[in-house]
């Protein structure tokens, strides 16, 4: 059995030895790359659930401002009594006071505080109006009744009809208001809206947004007024919608 010459070997070990390098780094590699793709991954993962969590933050923070005067208009609707129409004012009034107050702790929301507001003076001012008309209807039915002791049958229908009257047209002008309402309310969210993505583009540009924005606001709220002067429904003779 012959023996191999040194150079042989050395040269063999040498070429075991770069296989095992090669093969080490190709290890190795492959641990980096899995490491940065788990990194990646991982911070993907921390970048979505962050999003997520500030959307649902955002969603969770956005005022509802436009709910007041229609919760103020399901109470005026629901009331019978006088009582019951002053309970409703009451809590227009209550929803005036502080929304002003909000509004100069939320300047974002400004206009949608202001939609809210003057819906809720509507309201007090439509609360006094039912007052006066519930107070005529009792007078109308105390009449009524005196018609009947004294059996005066056609007066009697006459004063019933005219109740059924009045109670119709005032139902029709409450289903009206919360139509005005949720008109005022979109206009206003529409504007808001328009307002912050205006500052967030001349933010990212890099300018003075009071005046540009300002200017563009502006604009913009012309031609919301003239698309509602537009197309605003026209009132029926017999139904005032805008007591």
């Amino acid at each position: 059995m012959g023996v191999q010459p040194v150079s042989a070997v050395s040269r063999e070990e040498q070429a075991e030895e770069s296989q095992y390098d090669l093969l080490a780094q190709s290890l190795k590699k492959q641990r980096e790359e899995s490491r940065a793709s788990l990194t990646e991954m991982i911070q993907d993962a921390k970048e979505k659930a962050d999003a997520q969590r500030e959307k649902f933050k955002l969603a969770k923070a956005t005022p509802r401002y436009g709910d007041a005067p229609l919760e103020a208009y399901a109470r005026l609707s629901r009331a019978k009594t006088q009582s019951q129409v002053s309970s409703a004012a009451g809590y227009a009034r209550r929803r005036i006071a502080q929304l002003e107050a909000a509004q100069r702790s939320d300047p974002d929301h400004a206009d949608q505080i202001r939609a809210a507001v003057g819906q809720l003076k509507k309201a007090v001012t439509r609360a006094n109006k039912k007052k006066l008309e519930i107070s005529r209807e009792q007078l109308a039915r105390a009449r009524q009744k005196r018609m009947a002791r004294e059996n005066r049958r056609r007066e009697e229908q006459r004063i019933k009809q005219e109740l059924r009257r009045s109670q119709s047209m005032r139902a029709i002008r409450e289903s009206g208001y919360f139509r005005e309402t949720e008109v005022a309310n979109r206009q206003a969210d529409q504007l808001t809206a328009t307002k912050m993505e205006l500052r967030a583009q001349a933010e990212q540009l890099g300018v003075s947004a009071t005046k540009s924005v300002d200017a563009a606001v502006q604009e913009y709220s012309a031609a919301v007024e003239t698309a509602a002067a537009v197309t605003a429904p026209v009132s029926m003779p017999q139904v005032d919608v805008q007591a």
